[in-house]
């Protein structure tokens, strides 16, 4: 049986599974259109499985924390590329006024 959602019920299901503080609003957002890319791109659909993206993919706010959790020493997402998957989710200003990227990578 297949059904169709859309991403108000895509970030719904993260919710209702308590999994809504896994994603950031906009991580949800980026990772919602990355899936329907993938299911366009492969003709595949994907299954609406909330822990199993919890388990797959993981937001990170900045490389560092990146860096920190991976043991790596990456400079920009085309150096995390190396690696594995990067879903951009947006920039923003971290305290001290530096530029900053929020990312989503698929977990290895």
């Amino acid at each position: 049986m297949k059904q169709t959602v859309n991403l108000y019920d895509f970030r719904e299901a993260f919710k209702n599974h308590g999994r809504q503080e896994q994603f950031s609003y906009d991580g949800l957002e980026a990772l919602f259109d990355h899936l329907e890319e993938y299911e366009e791109s492969t003709g595949e659909d994907v299954e609406l499985d909330v822990i199993a993206f919890c388990c797959e993919y993981t937001e990170y706010d900045s490389i560092a924390e990146f860096n920190d959790n991976y043991g790596e020493d990456c400079e920009t997402l085309e150096d995390v590329k190396y690696f594995t998957q990067v879903i951009p989710v947006n920039k923003y200003e971290d305290k001290e006024g530096n530029e900053q990227q929020r990312f989503i990578i698929q977990d290895y």
